[in-house]
Formats: C-alpha cells, structure tokens, sequence
C-alpha cells in the first residue's frame, strides 16, 4: 500500500484529490508487485484495517510536515521556509496511524523521503526544519535543478546493513531534494548513510533487540527518491527487495555487483 499526498485541485470537478506520483508505483510494479493507494481517512479502525488487506507499506515523499509535531520555539524566519497544503495535519495524522499499525502489524516498511522523515517523528525525534538556516555550511540538499533524476552525491554505506547488502554497494549515489532533515535517528533506528555534514541518508531498525526495537519483516527508510532512479540497478533494487520481503521471502536481498 502506497501513501499519496493531496492534491490541492484535481482534475475531476477540481476536487481535492489524492495524489501518488507514477514513479513509485512504476518502481514497484518492476519489483513485482501491485501498488495500492491508501484511503484518505484518519478512522483509526478504517486504517487499521487497510493495513491488515495489504503485505506491506510505502511511505512517500511531499510537502513538509507540521513543525508543531517535532520542533519547539522554531525562529519566524525558519518557519517561513516551510511548505504545508490546507490539509497537512490530516496526512500528518493519517500516517503516524498507519506507522503505529504496521509496526504493531509487523508489515515491511519502505519508507522514502517525507516518509523517512515522518517515521523519526512517530518515535519521537525532531527534525532540521531548515537545513540552510540551522546547519550552516551543509551540503546543498535541495538539487531541484536536477529533477531528482540525476546522482548528486555519494554517501558511504554501514558494511552488513540492508541497504548495502541489497544494493550491492560499499558507497551509494543518490540525488538530493529535501531541505529538512535528521540528524540524530530515534531509538528504534540506525542511521546507515550519512552525508559529510552528518544529514542522515538512510535508516534502517537496530540490529540488537535486546534493547526491544521492534521486529520487522523488512525496515528501511531512505531520505533520498530511489524511485526516481530506478534507471541505476542498485536503486530499482531497493524496490525489488521490499516486493520480495512483502511476498515473504527473507529480507528480498538480490546481487547487484558493486561498481563503487
């Protein structure tokens, strides 16, 4: 199950409307799957629900998330830098819902952008609000120009992690169009790709359960779109391991030879 965004004037009378773009459901149609696009309600039984139907869930990019979740005293000039549509608390809510029941479902997690953002959230860690104000000297993260279909940057990658072993990778290009943030991943994550200037790139659950993370079939949350790189096998994988992981085959790692 896919989550989609609001479109703020649809084509069909120009009513609200939800909104997934092609891509992610393209790159999990390649994996092997079918892509189903949550509903659009916070009932909590409803979502619950929806949850139980599917084999897996795909958190999505979009607009920003409400700073009233995660930030304190945020200075007016870093505010304005946020985007939300009208709707925004109702998306805000509808997926910290659906984290709380897939992880209570025990469904795998891929989750991409706003995603990754939202699931540091969910487990009670802030987020930059803006990197260019509050991290100064960062990396350019916002690379818009590129359309998010060229490799902007390399991160290295954890050995062993998920990440590396399904990509194949020891380093990883990906592209860059965020300009909000993690810096410290909440207790249940493990950060698993950084940028130079310590922006964490991917997350994936900590490997020791004595300290009672929650068990996943499959976990990974990725700050970069990879579904808009599924031209580069390593990213197309990505995709390939979570169908894989939904159909219940182990965490869906396939040999992608390493070229970094």
């Amino acid at each position: 199950m896919v989550t989609p965004s609001t479109e703020r004037k649809g084509v069909e009378f120009c009513d609200t409307s939800s909104s997934v773009s092609y891509r992610y459901e393209h790159a999990v149609l390649q994996g092997g799957g079918i892509p189903v696009v949550a509903p659009m309600t916070t009932h909590r039984a409803m979502l619950a629900e929806a949850v139980r139907r599917v084999d897996g869930l795909l958190f999505t990019g979009g607009d920003d998330i409400n700073p009233a979740l995660y930030a304190k005293d945020v200075p007016p000039e870093v505010l304005k830098t946020v985007e939300m549509p009208p709707d925004a608390e109702s998306r805000d809510l509808r997926e910290l819902i659906l984290i709380e029941e897939v992880f209570q479902q025990s469904k795998p997690v891929l989750a991409i952008c706003r995603g990754f953002q939202m699931m540091n959230i969910a487990f009670g860690r802030e987020l930059i609000v803006d990197i260019p104000r509050q991290l100064p000297g960062a990396l350019n993260h916002a690379r818009t120009d590129k359309a998010g279909e060229e490799l902007t940057h390399e991160v290295p990658l954890t050995a062993g992690s998920l990440l590396s072993r399904i990509t194949g990778r020891k380093n990883l290009g990906v592209n860059s169009s965020h300009h909000q943030g993690v810096l410290e991943p909440a207790d249940p994550f493990a950060a698993v790709a950084k940028t130079e200037d310590g922006i964490v790139e991917a997350m994936e659950l900590k490997a020791d359960r004595a300290n009672g993370s929650p068990e996943l079939p499959f976990f990974l949350a990725v700050q970069f779109h990879p579904e808009r790189l599924v031209k580069h096998p390593e990213h197309q994988a990505i995709f390939s391991g979570f169908v894989k992981a939904c159909a219940g085959e182990s965490d869906g790692i396939r040999k992608v030879k390493d070229r970094s």
